[in-house]
């Protein structure tokens, strides 16, 4: 039986920063050995850019008062790649792993995130790939998921975009991932039909148990902040 665990957060709409506090809280708690188990967080965002390590602010299109005045806020944050939206109908999963366990293969991660979306969208029927040199997950000459990651100390952060129902028209105001927004599409889009966010989160938890060989318990955030806040007793005493 395998003893790798992986713990499960379902989560609905999350500010952005509120999400990110609480990736580094686990970060934090897996650092210090205060936490054993894997963790996958699942949610969504209100209207958000982010501007990963190699993007530019130059690739957002529109004035920043502008997307303030919309309710957009801008992230400039650790993660590897360019510029993002998050929006809601877009599934976010954040997976803090210790890619210690995984080998301390990044190229070999990547690729395993790129599979769990593929493996998903082959479960409603879309036939998605990857595209040599571009991480992320493709159908045809439409990209449908976002990845980027950081990783400190062999701990992962941050992780994929997965576009369900999200609008798209969202994309306009820059240039994702440094291409044409055009290039985005979803599972909506594709399908020309609503698709169910939370059928789209239970088979992506069921690809991750499968592609990295996981036993996934699901959680609440409060006790899994519980969970850390009693090894945190224990390891001070």
């Amino acid at each position: 039986m395998n003893d790798r665990v992986c713990l499960v957060l379902k989560l609905g709409l999350i500010d952005y920063k509120e999400a990110l506090r609480l990736q580094e809280e686990i970060f934090q708690g897996k650092k210090e050995k205060r936490l054993k188990e894997d963790v996958l967080i699942l949610l969504e965002h209100p209207p958000t850019i982010t501007v990963g390590k190699k993007g530019s602010l130059k690739e957002i299109l529109v004035d920043k008062l502008e997307l303030e005045q919309r309710g957009i806020f801008i992230y400039e944050i650790g993660r590897g790649g360019k510029v993002t939206y998050h929006g809601p109908g877009q599934i976010v999963g954040y997976p803090i792993f210790d890619l210690v366990k995984y080998n301390k293969d990044l190229h070999l991660y990547l690729r395993q995130l790129e599979e769990v979306i593929i493996r998903c969208l082959r479960g409603f029927g879309i036939l998605a790939q990857r595209r040599k040199e571009l991480t992320g997950v493709w159908v045809k000459d439409k990209k449908i998921a976002s990845i980027g990651i950081q990783v400190k100390s062999w701990i992962s952060m941050h992780g994929f975009a997965l576009n369900v129902n999200c609008a798209l028209d969202y994309f306009n105001l820059i240039q994702p991932c440094g291409m044409e927004p055009e290039v985005m599409t979803s599972l909506t889009a594709i399908l020309k039909k609503d698709v169910k966010i939370e059928e789209v989160k239970e088979s992506l938890i069921s690809n991750f148990a499968k592609i990295f060989s996981l036993k996934m318990e699901r959680i609440s955030l409060s006790t899994l902040r519980e969970k850390l806040t009693i090894k945190l007793f224990i390891h001070k005493s």
